[in-house]
């Protein structure tokens, strides 16, 4: 009896528990269902809703982006046209017919241009003329006599002294690095401070370039001035490229001068006239002249009308 009793007592607590445990795992699954649905539905509607929202957003801020670059656009187009404005001022140039006229030139150097249809090919320098400025006009009232000065090759305000600066401000020109002057028959042509440029040659002109020549250093008689030299004959071992006598011995007892001898050859001051002009490259202020000028590249040379 007592054991029966015991097993029944098991039976009656073994039934609740297992009750109790599909209880529980029936309701719990419910409960947390219900709240993870009712709490998944807004997260996922805050997602979407956070997604439209930075679509928006995006939207709204690419046209800014466009509207900058275009306002960018626009303000660089602005400047652009003054430039073209200033080029424009800029390729205006003096078309002045100058019956007299001279300019500074640099030279750049040597080519040759075909002419008549390529059938005739003409050597040609080619010289960077000008720009120069009128700097002072001399009159016969005032100085005896009429010519026209002018300049040319900027250079710092600070290498020049205060005579010079007073020279250029009346001219109201920059300060320059060569100065030089040259006749005319009349001074109604020129205004102080015009611009001279190579638009005042024309082709067919003919003119007269002056310049520095090549320096060639120490040179020989036989070099310098073309002596023949001495005998190659018989016996002759140290006078083949000798001068030879430079004078008598007591009468006059002394070199003459300008006795050609050896010494400096080369970078004298040298003029060639009657040069034709070929071409005029106003654009570019270039001057072809037919045949060769004194100088080397990049030399100053002085052209006259």
């Amino acid at each position: 009896m007592i054991k029966e009793e015991k097993d029944n007592k098991e039976n009656l607590e073994e039934v609740p528990t297992e009750e109790s445990a599909d209880t529980t795992s029936e309701e719990v699954p419910a409960e947390e269902s219900a709240e993870t649905a009712a709490e998944e539905a807004p997260a996922e509607e805050s997602t979407e809703t956070a997604s439209e929202a930075e679509a928006d957003l995006e939207a709204e801020t690419a046209p800014e982006e466009v509207s900058a670059e275009q306002s960018v656009d626009a303000a660089e187009e602005v400047p652009t046209e003054e430039s073209n404005e200033v080029d424009q001022e800029e390729d205006v140039v003096d078309v002045k017919d100058y019956s007299q006229v001279s300019i500074f030139g640099k030279k750049i150097g040597m080519s040759r241009i075909f002419l008549d249809e390529g059938n005739h090919s003409c050597p040609v320098t080619v010289i960077e003329a000008g720009p120069c400025h009128v700097t002072q006009i001399k009159t016969k009232d005032s100085d005896g006599y009429d010519s026209i000065q002018i300049s040319y090759g900027k250079i710092k305000e600070n290498k020049i002294n205060k005579a010079s600066k007073g020279h250029y401000n009346k001219s109201k020109t920059h300060p320059m690095r060569f100065l030089k002057e040259f006749r005319v028959d009349s001074v109604e042509d020129f205004n102080l401070g015009d611009k001279i440029l190579a638009s005042a040659f024309s082709e067919g002109d003919l003119v007269s370039v002056s310049g520095r020549s090549i320096g060639r250093g120490f040179a020989g008689h036989m070099k310098r001035h073309g002596f023949g030299g001495g005998r190659k004959s018989h016996g002759k071992n140290s006078v083949m490229r000798k001068a030879g006598s430079i004078g008598a011995g007591s009468d006059p007892s002394r070199v003459w001068k300008g006795t050609r001898m050896a010494g400096r050859m080369g970078f004298d001051n040298v003029s060639i006239k009657n040069l034709a002009v070929v071409r005029v490259d106003v654009s570019n202020n270039l001057i072809y002249l037919k045949g060769s000028v004194p100088g080397s590249n990049k030399g100053l040379v002085f052209i006259t009308k």
